[in-house]
């Protein structure tokens, strides 16, 4: 296949490999195109290599899409726009193009595709951990899972893109009934807000932090207990919308095997991909404040945690511990652009329905 993928970042430089190892012919849409290198390539923790493969870098995106047969979407939620805005009337039509990951509202970005009888199709988690080496040349993969899972709009094609995705990583790929069950994902949109929350609870303008905390390694119980109240509202959400077949919304309890706050702390902490990441803050005068250009904070609250919100309204279901961190970030970031269904036409639950079981 001729495959493009937007975003040189960690996910889109792992995708780019892997497809290239396949042979398939990729092209990668980069603001810095000449940082990249004629091949690229997936490492392991020693270095090794896992995977590699030749690839052409470019900034002209519309061109980049004109022909290709898959568009893998690794850009942050809130470029979604600007990107399907660029590509919807060029992209060929009855082309795939797969949301990496498919949280965020990405898939409402890309409505006018399936115009042109394209495939809209999103992974509710990441094949693993990636992380850049060198930028344009390498990223280092951990964790890799043994079971992904795929959506689609329409939701007839599940099974043809989880087959895609399973002969590009070799990974089993299952896939799943409608993509609101990817939307739902208890992931990033609700695992990174509690930990930040819990963090940064006492900040406030013009305070200081001595030093940076591990954002996995030195992961708290308090954080684990927020995380958990807000799982437990993502499965209030589930039950209430029983026209949609969402048991692939796993608990975290589940998904972490970990039935207490004081296990999922510890599972958290011990996860290897997790290693050596750093909570999201840049040096002050006389110490360290949060980062709001993070995408810890500009991406999983916005375009994460907000959206699960807004869902919850549609079903009926309250959500106070999404609400309270949702406002308290909103309190103290200044961000005020984010997610709204509203945007694309979907006003109320009869609409939201009628998309997402299309």
């Amino acid at each position: 296949m001729k495959i493009t993928v937007a975003g040189g970042g960690n996910i889109g430089t792992q995708f780019a490999a892997h497809c290239a190892h396949k042979g398939h012919k990729v092209t990668i849409f980069t603001s810095k195109p000449s940082q990249f290198g004629r091949r690229v390539s997936v490492v392991d923790r020693q270095g090794k290599t896992i995977v590699e493969g030749e690839v052409f870098a470019t900034d002209d995106l519309e061109n980049a899409v004109k022909d290709t047969d898959l568009l893998f979407v690794a850009t942050p939620a809130f470029m979604a726009d600007e990107i399907a805005a660029r590509v919807v009337n060029d992209i060929k039509r009855g082309a795939g193009i797969c949301l990496v990951p498919g949280t965020g509202g990405m898939e409402c970005a890309f409505i006018k595709a399936l115009d042109r009888q394209c495939v809209i199709f999103g992974l509710q988690r990441v094949p693993s951990v990636a992380r850049i080496v060198e930028y344009g040349r390498s990223v280092c993969a951990t964790g890799y899972r043994d079971l992904l899972h795929v959506a689609s709009i329409p939701a007839s094609h599940a099974e043809e893109c989880a087959n895609i995705i399973q002969s590009i990583f070799d990974i089993s790929c299952r896939p799943i009934e409608n993509y609101l069950g990817v939307t739902l994902t208890p992931s990033n949109p609700i695992l990174h807000p509690s930990r930040l929350h819990t963090i940064f609870e006492d900040y406030r303008q013009g305070k200081v932090y001595e030093r940076v905390p591990l954002f996995y390694e030195e992961w708290e119980d308090k954080s684990s207990e927020l995380l958990f109240a807000m799982d437990e509202e993502v499965q209030n959400i589930c039950k209430a919308l029983p026209e949609f077949d969402l048991g692939c919304v796993r608990s975290l309890k589940v998904h972490y095997e970990s039935d207490t706050p004081e296990k999922l702390t510890q599972k958290i902490r011990s996860i290897a991909g997790f290693k050596g990441i750093y909570a999201p803050m840049v040096k002050a005068e006389s110490g360290y404040i949060p980062d709001f250009g993070s995408r810890f904070f500009t991406a999983d609250f916005p375009y994460g945690l907000n959206i699960l919100r807004q869902v919850a309204r549609f079903a009926d279901v309250e959500t106070p511990y999404m609400n309270d961190t949702y406002e308290w970030y909103k309190d103290f970031s200044g961000n005020t652009k984010s997610f709204s269904y509203e945007n694309y036409g979907i006003s109320d639950k009869k609409i939201f329905s009628d998309f997402y079981l299309q």
